[in-house]
């Protein structure tokens, strides 16, 4: 597979400013060809011009033709083959296998979001019908839909160089709402992001869709990223990644003329809680189950269990010391790449020194790779040390023992935002502490019964997002078809004739959708009053 290590300027390559630099094979810190050049700042003008001329066209597309073009990225993407697997596992050292599956979610969000935009009832039209008799006043005929924002700036995460990267959800939700997409390639996977961007443009060509609708940059400086950001044709940012440069991004867009929304997915901890009666019944399992779910991915998963809280009793020590030996016999593994190895070793020291925590298990050491760890301490010493809740990415959890009920309460009351909380506990449990499902129901996306987080099913129903310092915005998601709704605003029609409506709020509805009609679902036409 050749490449060329440009930018996408809509159907353009450009050389930027002919900086270069090269990907890293993670495993072996190897550098690969070929050099990629950064963005200039004309780039990123011209991108978001193109993108800003392209939306005054693709907004207005049938949304059948907007399906097939979805549908079109995801036969491009699959037509790669074996090249964009062996390239992202070079680069990011995931394993085939793992790669393979992130292939499959990849473009299967992008024929959901097909489906969705074909089916058109996202758009949530709602219709209340005029009473011109009404008495004091007349009611007028009002109706309400969903519209794109414009371009959207999307921004390639590491963790996941298919899924969430440059033709990753992100991008799947903001083109299927109307938006063209400006992608900030992650630089340690330029090859993989590469591939995608190629395959986007191919299907757009195709598919006969607007230069601009879609293009790719790359820059590793934060001043680059934060310029896309400030640029005045964005009109949305998309971003997952670090609490620092999620909060950088949002800042930054805040402090425009004219502020935009910004969905960051950023730190989470996921908590986890073993009630009494879990453990009493399966202590093993839940232990086999952890170690699965903290070394998944070598601990790279943004849903990563990195708190485990239970009581202080003889079946939590027991509890404890049975994962304490799973993890130390845990292999260690290459993590994405020198920034986040550095950063989990920093972390992993700074854990190990702090008073009153015990390192419990470490698996034998190997240069450059990231060595699964479990850490140790009680409440007291978590809730009164910040450290222990911040999210360490990579292989590792913190064990905590609680003195009572009520502190394990407390513990859960003190965390801060987060994409998931898990409980392992029987009904029972459940009954004994409903306080528990109530406090973490304020903080949390997603709560999970006697699983584990790890593992996001991208469907209709999931919820991938939570209070801050989850996300920047807890009242949508990046997963799942309600995704969408982060690059759409909603607009009224005050008595508006039926020939200037959008098709979806016309009386006739001649797109068959579901609509809010007086208050009643319905797929019907609306009858004159």
């Amino acid at each position: 597979m050749q490449f060329h290590g440009k930018n996408f300027i809509g159907n353009q390559l450009s050389a930027g400013t002919g900086i270069s630099f090269h990907g890293v094979e993670s495993a072996t810190q190897r550098q690969l060809d070929p050099p990629f050049f950064e963005a200039a700042d004309s780039d990123i003008d011209r991108a978001l011009q193109l993108a800003s001329n392209a939306f005054e066209t693709y907004r207005r597309t049938d949304p059948t033709k907007q399906g097939k073009f979805l549908r079109a990225i995801a036969s491009e993407i699959e037509a790669i083959g074996d090249a964009l697997i062996d390239r992202a596992n070079s680069e990011t050292a995931l394993g085939l296998e793992r790669l393979r599956s992130e292939r499959g979610r990849t473009t299967g969000q992008f024929r959901m979001f097909a489906d969705l935009i074909e089916e058109g009832s996202w758009v949530d039209a709602r219709i209340d019908r005029a009473i011109p008799d009404r008495k004091p006043l007349p009611k007028p005929d009002v109706r309400r839909m969903r519209f794109p924002l414009g371009p959207v700036v999307v921004f390639g995460a590491s963790n996941f160089p298919l899924a969430f990267s440059v033709a990753g959800g992100d991008t799947a939700s903001a083109l299927a709402a109307g938006c063209p997409v400006v992608v900030k390639a992650h630089p340690a996977h330029p090859g993989a992001s590469e591939l995608a961007a190629a395959a986007i443009v191919r299907a757009a060509q195709s598919s006969q869709m607007p230069e601009g609708v879609f293009s790719m940059l790359h820059g590793r400086a934060p001043e680059f990223s934060l310029a896309v950001v400030r640029h005045p044709l964005a009109a949305a940012v998309a971003f997952t990644g670090s609490l620092r440069a999620g909060r950088a991004l949002f800042d930054a867009a805040a402090a425009r003329p004219r502020p935009i929304p910004v969905f960051a997915e950023m730190g989470s901890v996921n908590p986890l809680f073993i009630l009494p009666g879990a453990l009493a019944e399966r202590s093993d399992q839940i232990a086999q189950g952890l170690r699965q779910s903290v070394t998944m991915g070598v601990g790279q998963f943004c849903t990563k269990p990195g708190v485990v809280v239970a009581l202080n009793d003889d079946a939590t020590r027991q509890f404890a010391d049975s994962f304490s030996k799973l993890m130390g016999s845990a292999p260690p593994g290459p993590l994405l790449h020198a920034g986040i190895y550095g950063a989990f070793c920093d972390g992993v020291k700074q854990v190990s020194s702090l008073p009153g925590v015990r390192t419990g298990a470490a698996s034998a050491s190997i240069a450059n790779q990231a060595a699964p760890t479990v850490f140790a301490t009680n409440a007291d010493t978590f809730l009164n040390t910040p450290k222990l809740a911040e999210e360490l990415f990579g292989p590792s959890t913190v064990l905590v023992t609680a003195s009572s009920r009520a502190q394990m309460l407390d513990v859960a009351r003190r965390l801060e935002g987060h994409l998931t909380a898990t409980i392992h506990g029987t009904p029972q449990d459940l009954a004994d502490y409903s306080d528990l499902i109530d406090i973490l129901q304020q903080q949390v996306g997603r709560l999970i019964f006697n699983g584990f987080p790890t593992g996001v099913e991208v469907c209709p129903s999931m919820q991938h997002g939570g209070p801050y310092p989850a996300t920047t915005d807890s009242r949508t998601t990046s997963v799942g078809t309600a995704a969408i709704e982060r690059f759409a605003r909603p607009v009224a029609f005050q008595n508006f004739p039926q020939q200037s409506l959008p098709p979806e709020l016309r009386d006739d509805n001649p797109r068959g959708i579901w609509r809010l009609v007086d208050n009643k679902w319905s797929r019907d036409p609306v009858s004159v009053q």
